[in-house]
């Protein structure tokens, strides 16, 4: 698991037994947008590698399966 899914699961718990700080509310928020933004790109990837593989291009087939473990991952600059 990546560190921003760690935090948000750590501010959620926390809120169940405390009022969180705005700080901490603004950075559930961000944590948030930021796991909705990386699970539309992981369903967007998977629906190119599907494309990929069912016209046979190998070659796109990689460049998907790459982005997908980067995203995964974590790693920018795709």
């Amino acid at each position: 698991m990546n560190a921003v899914a760690d935090r948000f699961i750590e501010l959620s718990i926390a809120e169940k037994y405390r009022r969180l700080t705005k700080v901490e509310r603004y950075e559930k928020q961000e944590c948030l947008k930021y796991l909705d933004n990386r699970q539309w790109k992981l369903a967007k990837l998977g629906n190119f590698l599907h494309m990929a593989s069912m016209t046979g291009d190998k070659s796109w087939e990689h460049r998907v399966s790459t982005e997908i473990v980067k995203t995964q991952m974590g790693v920018k600059g795709l």
